[in-house]
């Protein structure tokens, strides 16, 4: 499968996700900037973490504004797989590919730790390569991570299996409501999650268990 990555001023994560799927998939990933209006014939498009435009505003509030974006709602109407990661998830969520809000963490503080995850959905592309409940790590590091929705959105994410990963064992570090770590679209092909799965992908990270996220979606044997 292919994939490209976005690039965007201000993302810090690009490097590590790109380095990941190339390691994972063997083949580097095509990279797009924020002002390309096209996308290549991709499997998968991956929006990475870190702070685009500063966090100004609102936590990637003016990425969600650029043209690659109108290019990636495109391909998620089309069925392409669709990836956000911590300010990729943020980006989704301004964009309204995905429904929902991310707020301040409730401590108030930058959290960069390593919490616990539980497949709450083992149906999805993203997940398929887990067993249903499975505990996983995996890193964080964010400062808006805080998810919310309204009581209908949230019965709905609820009862149609979009909640993908929750924080497991009491890590949750941002106050998520429902332990909400990551949501996909009612079709099913488009994830957001505030961990970092990149980073633990390989046995120098001190684990792999970030490794059949990315295995799963590309259709790869772990």
């Amino acid at each position: 499968m292919k994939s490209a990555v976005v690039l965007l001023p201000g993302l810090n994560r690009d490097r590590d996700m790109i380095a990941a799927l190339t390691k994972i998939s063997g083949k580097a990933p095509e990279t797009v900037w924020q002002t390309d209006t096209e996308i290549p014939d991709v499997d998968l498009i991956v929006i990475p973490g870190g702070f685009s435009y500063g966090d100004y505003l609102r936590c990637g509030a003016i990425a969600a504004r650029m043209p690659i974006m109108n290019a990636i709602r495109e391909k998620a109407e089309k069925g392409v797989m669709v990836m956000g990661v911590c300010n990729g998830f943020q980006i989704l969520l301004e964009a309204g590919l995905l429904p929902g809000a991310l707020m301040r963490n409730a401590s108030l503080k930058f959290v960069c730790r390593e919490v616990k995850l539980e497949v709450s959905n083992a149906n999805t592309a993203f997940t398929r390569g887990y067993a249903p409940g499975q505990i996983i790590r995996c890193p964080v590091a964010h400062h808006d991570g805080n998810f919310f929705a309204d009581e209908e959105t949230l019965k709905r994410l609820e009862g149609e299996g979009q909640v993908a990963f929750r924080y497991a064992e009491g890590t949750n570090p941002n106050g998520s409501i429902n332990d909400i770590a990551g949501i996909v679209s009612e079709r099913g092909n488009v994830l957001g999650m505030m961990p970092h799965p990149e980073n633990l992908i390989e046995a120098a990270h001190g684990g792999t268990d970030g490794r059949a996220l990315f295995s799963g979606v590309l259709g790869i044997a772990a």
